[in-house]
């Protein structure tokens, strides 16, 4: 997916991925995955799942692409943060939340290092099997030792629809994951595409838990 993808989606309101209430998944498992700390979320939008992690106790670090998700989230949350440049990222930061605007590839290893935790639930079903293999690498390659992540899948049948979101079965995520991190399979449930549930629905979500 090239930048100007996510731009136009963004641009045109195409964000049928975007969720009002908190995810289900989050709630109920992340405090497994991490007691306290600092969260990486990955291709936040304007997730309002930040919201619930900042009401937990986290602290929240967020990367994403569209300068309009990040500006619409600020807004809709009558939030004033304060915005400055941080190499290739603009930064836009108030008390424990930090959103960096930009590529999530140009992160560096000391970008990351005060990260305890991550959360995913919708970046590595964003990215094409293309960029998949290299956002996993990132994930093993550039956090810190002893972070712990809750990733949340989706998973539907081989020509039922085409991504974004895209089908992650958990082989995909045991082959890309292992080498560095445990992985503990914690819940399979229904899953929606797009907030909207298929008849007959063939979708499921998978949450996994992975630890050094």
């Amino acid at each position: 997916m090239e930048h100007n993808f996510w731009h136009q989606r963004w641009q045109q309101q195409q964000i049928g991925f975007h969720r009002d209430a908190f995810h289900e998944l989050l709630t109920a498992y992340f405090p497994k995955a991490l007691a306290s700390g600092r969260v990486l979320v990955p291709l936040c939008g304007k997730s309002k799942d930040m919201l619930w992690l900042l009401d937990e106790g986290y602290q929240v670090f967020g990367i994403e692409l569209s300068e309009l998700a990040v500006q619409a989230f600020f807004q809709e949350n009558q939030l004033q943060p304060v915005v400055q440049q941080r190499g290739k990222f603009t930064e836009y930061a108030i008390d424990e939340l930090v959103i960096w605007v930009g590529d999530v590839f140009d992160l560096s290893v000391e970008d990351l290092a005060n990260v305890d935790g991550w959360y995913d639930r919708a970046a590595l079903v964003a990215l094409p099997e293309s960029l998949r293999s290299d956002y996993v690498e990132l994930l093993k390659h550039k956090l810190p030792r002893g972070s712990k992540g809750l990733l949340i899948t989706v998973e539907y049948p081989q020509g039922f629809r085409q991504g974004p979101p895209f089908s992650i079965p958990e082989d995909e995520v045991v082959a890309g994951f292992e080498s560095r991190f445990r992985i503990k399979p914690l819940a399979r449930v229904p899953g929606m595409v797009n907030n909207e549930t298929p008849a007959d629905n063939p979708v499921t979500e998978q949450a996994y838990l992975l630890y050094d």
